[in-house]
């Protein structure tokens, strides 16, 4: 009788697929005592992380091999450990483990009780007969992207499902439509007045929505191990907004451009220019740290990134529109 495959078994307690073969070392010990702790542990698996535990067995962090091989021996673990480690529930699905190795890509997960405690270790390769042996595969990314196609395949095979799961992040869209009017009708008296405003709408909506889209294609295939890193972040931000700046002066400026040529009206140009500028930046910005927020909260972002980011880009780049317009022209 062949075995029970992925599909069959995404419902099974992922309890039922930990292991105990895994490096741990207690937060009190020196990098020396380590060293020595995972040396007598005899370990028969692959090593891939080292877990750092306290005298019950609690999880405190993850030791990162670079720390452990580098600073002096003397130098604690509780001083070198990162203390935020993603980690699974041991009330968890398979599906849960898996969804969770794709959100964060990395090979490995503790599973931990209500106290923190660890009940093991769960790996990728419970996941995969194509590679089983990770540290030998050409690219680590390979497993990944077999587990992505599994995943999209399991969750398109319920069209109820997957309309449950979507429709939620798509009520954003209706949201920030529904907001958008509802700006309009706040800034009607400078429409009624400025007419020529409404036949910019489209533009400057259409140019800020494909920057942010850009930006958050550019960020969906970024993975942070284990907890954010706010200095790449934030060095990613400052160049995408600059990036964004940019862009927004060009098409600003083209579009300014004409609509003078067409009114003949410098300031309905400066207006435009003034909030595709300031839109587009805005919205680079925005594309670029959806993804990263939703990673966060643990939350799909393939799925919830373009619904969000397209009503907040709308509603925000509207507000520019016509508050601009509102100050700057008669």
């Amino acid at each position: 009788m062949p075995a029970p495959s992925i599909q069959d078994r995404l419902n099974d307690p992922v309890v039922q697929y930990v292991h105990q073969d895994y490096a741990r070392v207690l937060n009190t010990d020196t990098v020396a005592e380590a060293l020595q702790r995972v040396q007598q542990s005899q370990i028969r698996s692959r090593i891939v992380y080292f877990y750092v535990v306290d005298a019950e067995d609690r999880l405190c962090g993850v030791l990162p091999t670079r720390q452990l091989l580098l600073q002096p021996p003397s130098k604690p673990v509780a001083e070198l450990m990162i203390r935020r480690v993603i980690s699974l529930p041991q009330t968890a699905t398979l599906l849960e483990a898996l969804e969770l190795f794709m959100f964060h890509r990395l090979l490995a997960f503790p599973v931990v009780d209500a106290e923190g405690r660890i009940v093991g270790i769960i790996d990728v390769d419970i996941f995969t007969k194509e590679l089983t042996d990770l540290a030998q595969a050409e690219e680590s990314d390979d497993i990944f992207q077999i587990l992505g196609v599994h995943l999209r395949e399991l969750r398109q095979a319920s069209p109820l499902g997957a309309f449950a799961r979507r429709l939620p992040w798509l009520l954003c869209n209706i949201g920030g439509g529904l907001a958008c009017a509802l700006l309009g009708a706040l800034f009607q008296e400078t429409l009624d007045r400025l007419v020529v405003l409404a036949l910019f709408i489209p533009v400057v909506l259409a140019l800020a929505e494909s920057v942010s889209m850009q930006s958050l294609s550019l960020t969906l295939p970024l993975h942070e191990p284990w907890v954010m890193n706010w200095r790449k972040w934030l060095r990613l931000l400052r160049q995408e907004a600059l990036v964004g700046a940019m862009l927004g002066v060009g098409c600003g400026t083209i579009v300014a451009a004409a609509a003078w040529a067409w009114q003949w009206s410098g300031r309905l140009a400066l207006t435009l220019l003034a909030s595709i500028g300031l839109s587009v930046a805005w919205a680079a910005m925005l594309g670029l740290s959806m993804p990263i927020a939703l990673r966060t909260f643990q939350r799909d972002p393939k799925v919830a990134s373009g619904p969000l980011s397209l009503a907040l880009v709308d509603m925000t780049t509207l507000v520019f529109y016509l508050a601009l317009a509102s100050w700057l022209l008669p």
